[in-house]
Formats: C-alpha cells, structure tokens, sequence
C-alpha cells in the first residue's frame, strides 16, 4: 500500500475516532442522559472488571500446587489497594508487580 494511501486511512480512522468519542459530550450537553444510560455507566464498569477476573482465572488449577496462591493473593491485594486509595492504576500496576514476583 502506498505511503499516501496508509496516510489518508490513518486521518480517516482518526477523525471517526474523534467524532465517536465527542458524540456523547455534544448530544447530552444541554440535557441529562436517559435512565438507562446513567444506569450503565454506574454498573458496567464494575462488571466488566468482575468478568475479567473470572476470565483470567479461567484456566488456574486450584487443586494443583502452587495452588492458584499468586493469583489469588495479586486480587486481595488489588482489591485492599483499591480501597485504600481508590486508585485503579495503583492497584492494578501493583497487582501485577506481585503476581509477577510469585510466580
């Protein structure tokens, strides 16, 4: 692909990704979004972290050593950071770090 055409496609996915991320701010700055949306935006987010716990623990075998201890102890430990700080990148980063140095 020439160097133009990869040039006009990156502009062209750069301004639909603008424009879908302002739609919001522009069709509810006058007025306050519906219910249904003030609803997902209060409980997706928790979700969506619930299912990527499951998710990531979908393949550890907890009858097996080590036992799934460093996965379970890089949760507790997110979780506790979380509500210490009510910092996501503290405890995720953290998380990480001693899932890392477990295993």
């Amino acid at each position: 692909m020439p160097l133009s055409q990869l040039l006009l496609s990156t502009l062209v996915m750069a301004l639909a990704i603008l424009l879908t991320r302002a739609f919001p701010f522009v069709l509810f700055s006058k007025r306050e979004p519906p219910k249904i949306l003030q609803f997902a935006a209060d409980y997706l987010p928790p979700l969506v972290m619930v299912v990527l716990v499951v998710y990531c623990l979908d393949g550890v075998k907890f009858t097996v050593a080590p036992y799934a201890i460093p996965q379970l102890l890089a949760i507790v430990f997110c979780v506790l950071t979380y509500l210490w700080k009510h910092n996501a990148m503290i405890s995720i980063f953290g998380g990480l770090i001693i899932f890392m140095f477990l295993t």
